[in-house]
């Protein structure tokens, strides 16, 4: 991940900052090497913040990726999910991820298994 970053740049959503920061810490690293990889993200990446426009796709992403969900037997999505694949959408760039709920719709580059 760390060389595609250095390579692509890219974006990330807030939201993922918080996500990393909470796996990171749960699984017991130390904050401040927490903070230094956050902070790794956000000099290499542009953070997309929430906006009316992405809340709206991101509604209506949800209860699509709701759906597909079902389809795959995926795990339970979260709005967080949705909010991460509408920005991705909105921006028309790939969302990179290794999120097997991803793995399988349009404009995802699954970097999984």
């Amino acid at each position: 991940m760390r060389a595609l970053l250095k390579e692509e740049g890219g974006y990330t959503p807030s939201i993922v900052l918080a996500e990393i920061s909470r796996k990171y810490l749960r699984e017991g690293v130390n904050p401040e090497i927490v903070r230094k990889r956050l902070l790794f993200i956000e000099a290499m990446t542009e953070i997309v913040n929430l906006t009316v426009e992405i809340a709206l796709k991101a509604g209506e992403t949800y209860l699509e990726l709701l759906q597909h969900s079902k389809r795959v037997k995926g795990r339970t999505l979260s709005l967080a999910d949705a909010v991460v694949y509408s920005i991705a959408l909105l921006l028309g760039e790939d969302l990179v991820t290794g999120d097997k709920l991803f793995k399988e719709l349009p404009r995802v580059l699954y970097i999984g298994d």
